[in-house]
This record gives structure tokens, C-alpha cells and sequence, in this order.
């Protein structure tokens, strides 16, 4: 395919893009539920990574204008570049995406490490453990605490905190427990978007999908990695005020709430073979998965969705959820269970579904 450039136009007519960026990463950051609300609170060290993409000076100008430190970046990674030299694929999900991040962190003495997806979107993370190692927390556990953040430093009974029906339950508890109104939906922002449309007498605080994408300002009515970049190193910086880490929060957060533990497994299969094979679930499903007996199924039609409960529903059980991706040719299976791991379940529930 032959390229053509277009003509280089004028000065006059290109669009102030300094001026626009600079008044929106101000806007941005004045959105975010800031630090700067509670002046005992210093900036900590920040390791970031914009892993290849478009999200490094952004998010430098992000941090400025919010008051925090600036960042130690990934030098091999701060730049865009759509080969992604550094990582096999990138995505701060992946096992290893975020190592030269970790090493970094480790290495400067970073209390946080945060990567950005190539698009700026997503915000991984990952935290210091004793004895020097690290742990990539999963994308609920960001929501848990980004969410906790926000309902311990909002107040009215207007607000409003939203997530999806395969992300983790715990919102709702959290929600409740603050006397917030809050909704699941479909997976997608465009579907928590509508949840937020939907009640305009409600005022969207939060909003979360455990596949590491946050709304962290209540507009505009998608995930950003920035602004969750952003609130997340003010989290850091109010607890290390307190002398407290993320790692004691989340632990506080289950001393309220259980212990909830989440896992994602999937299989591989052509999209008319998933669909089938879900449909088979649904028609004749187990007595029991692992073990544990089969109590309550639940269908969301339009999601393409399965939810079932095993031991206790709503209680002490496992809930298992499976979908056929609409993006990639597999069946994603997520689990969720309080004060136990989900894991075994998911594995019995996926050999089912290749059983038929």
C-alpha cells in the first residue's frame, strides 16, 4: 500500500493542541477526589510505565497539576512505540509485562508501581511486599481501594457507584454500607455510562470492571487510566500519612466486609462452540462442580451471561459466572467466594464445558 502524507498546514490553522491539553489535564486532575483535601498528606514515591503507549507525559503533567512528586518512569518504555519492544504483549494484566516497572520500583525505593495500557485507558498496579518482593494487585482489589477512597471522602445521598455483573460483589457491600446508591451492569463502559443516564438525580462517584478499567471523577462517562493514576498515588500518599500501606487497607476492608477472593480462568473455543456449550450448562446443569452442590442458576440474556451459585447462595458459597467473549474465540469463566480461593471451582466448571 502506498503511503501519502498530507500537505503540513500552516500554524494558522492547526488547532492550539498545548492550550487545550494543558486546561484539560488541570480539569482532570481539580476532578480527581484530591490529596490536596487533606493537607497532612505528602506525596510519596511513584514508579510508573506507560508501557509503549501515549500515556507518559500525560500523566507527568497529571501528577503536576495535582500537587504530587514526579514519577520515576521506565525510560525503555516511557515513549510510544507500537512494536513494544520491551514486552511480549502489552498489557499490565499479563504475567511479566510489568517486570522492568517492578525492578525499577524496587530499585529506586518506590512505595507504588502503576502501569498504563498503551491507550492510557487502564491502570495496573502493583505494591511492595515484606521482604522485598512484589505483588501485581488484581483489578477488583484496585477498584476495592480506589472505591473506599472515594466513599470515605464524598459525602450526600445523591451519589452513585456502578460495576459490572462479572466484577466483584464487594462495591455493593461498600456501597451499603455508606448508604450509596449502586448499580451492575453488562460488561462495558458504554453500559455504565447508561447506568449513570439512567438516574440524573444520582451522582456518579465510581464506577469499575475488574479488567483494570476505573472512572474515577464521574466524567467524562469512561475509564481513564490518568485520573485513576493520579488518585491512586494520593491514596498512597494519605495512608503513608497514616502510617498505613495498601496492602493494610485491604486487609481493613476485609475485617469489614470478608475476605472476598476473586480468579478468572477461560477456554479456548470457536464462538459457535462457546455459545453452544454455555447453552448446554444452562439447560442441564451439574449437581455439583468441585464438590460443592449446585444451588441457584441465574441467566442475564442479553449479557450472555450464567451465573451460578454453589453451597450457600449469597452466603458462604462460590459464585461462578461464564460468558462467551465477544472480542476473542473463548469462554471466560470468573469466580468469587468469601474467605475461600474460587479457583478449583473455575477449573471443574471449565472442563464441563468442553465435556459435552
Amino acid at each position: 500500500v502506498k503511503r501519502r502524507c498530507l500537505p503540513e498546514q500552516p500554524p494558522s490553522a492547526q488547532p492550539p493542541q498545548n492550550c487545550v491539553f494543558g486546561d484539560l489535564i488541570e480539569v482532570s486532575a481539580r476532578w480527581v477526589p484530591s490529596v490536596r483535601l487533606q493537607p497532612q498528606a505528602t506525596g510519596v514515591l511513584v514508579a510508573y510505565t506507560a508501557m509503549h503507549g501515549v500515556g507518559g507525559h500525560s500523566l507527568e503533567r497529571a501528577f503536576e497539576a495535582a500537587g504530587l512528586p514526579a514519577p520515576r518512569v521506565v525510560q525503555e518504555q516511557h515513549l510510544p512505540d507500537g512494536t513494544f519492544p520491551t514486552v511480549s504483549f502489552p498489557n499490565p494484566e499479563e504475567p511479566g509485562a510489568m517486570d522492568l516497572l517492578i525492578a525499577l520500583a524496587r530499585s529506586s525505593g518506590a512505595k507504588v508501581a502503576l502501569a498504563n495500557d498503551p491507550d492510557a485507558d487502564r491502570l495496573g498496579v502493583a505494591i511492595p511486599l515484606q521482604g522485598g518482593s512484589w505483588r501485581r494487585l488484581a483489578g477488583d482489589e484496585i477498584g476495592w481501594l480506589l472505591a473506599d477512597h472515594i466513599l470515605r471522602n464524598t459525602a450526600g445521598s445523591d451519589r452513585l457507584v456502578v460495576t459490572t455483573l462479572v466484577s466483584s460483589s464487594l462495591l455493593g457491600k461498600m456501597a451499603k454500607a455508606h448508604g450509596v446508591a449502586f448499580e451492575e451492569t453488562f460488561t462495558g463502559f458504554k453500559w455504565m455510562a447508561q447506568a449513570a443516564l439512567r438516574n440524573p438525580d444520582k451522582r456518579l462517584i465510581f464506577a469499575y470492571e475488574q479488567a483494570i478499567g476505573y472512572l474515577v471523577t464521574g466524567k467524562p462517562l469512561d475509564k481513564d487510566g490518568i485520573t485513576a493514576a493520579v488518585l491512586m498515588a494520593e491514596l498512597v500518599a494519605c495512608l503513608a500519612s497514616e502510617g498505613l500501606t495498601l496492602e493494610q487497607r485491604l486487609e481493613e476492608i476485609a475485617k469489614v466486609h470478608g475476605k472476598h477472593m476473586t480468579a478468572e480462568t477461560s477456554v479456548r473455543m470457536d464462538p459457535a462452540a462457546g455459545s453452544a456449550a454455555v447453552q448446554r450448562l444452562r439447560s442441564n446443569p451439574p449437581d455439583e462442580i468441585a464438590g460443592m452442590k449446585v444451588v441457584a442458576l441465574r441467566e442475564f440474556p442479553e449479557a450472555n451471561l450464567l451465573r451460578i451459585w454453589l453451597g450457600e447462595e449469597g452466603g458462604s458459597g462460590v459464585r461462578v459466572q461464564i460468558r462467551p467473549s465477544g472480542t476473542e474465540p473463548k469462554v471466560k469463566l470468573y469466580g468469587e467466594a468469601v474467605g475461600t480461593d474460587p479457583s478449583d471451582a473455575l477449573r471443574t466448571a471449565a472442563k464441563l464445558l468442553g465435556s459435552g
